[in-house]
């Protein structure tokens, strides 16, 4: 599996096929989250590094 790409917005391969896509970005100690469908013109949600690992560790977004 490669790693996913730094300072710079991508779109896990998970979403290709579906409608409810996300963008991330991954910096230095932050992570941004926006909607694909905005094209970079909608809200940003930004979170501190540590407050993203537990997220993921969670398994919640998997729901």
């Amino acid at each position: 599996m490669s790693r996913p790409p730094i300072h710079k917005w991508f779109k896990s391969r998970r979403s290709e096929t579906g409608q409810q896509c996300v963008e991330v970005y991954l910096g230095d100690g932050v992570v941004g989250v926006r909607d694909t469908k905005d094209h970079g013109h909608g809200p940003e949600l930004w979170f501190p590094g540590e407050v993203w690992d537990e997220f993921i560790a969670s398994g919640i977004w998997k729901r």
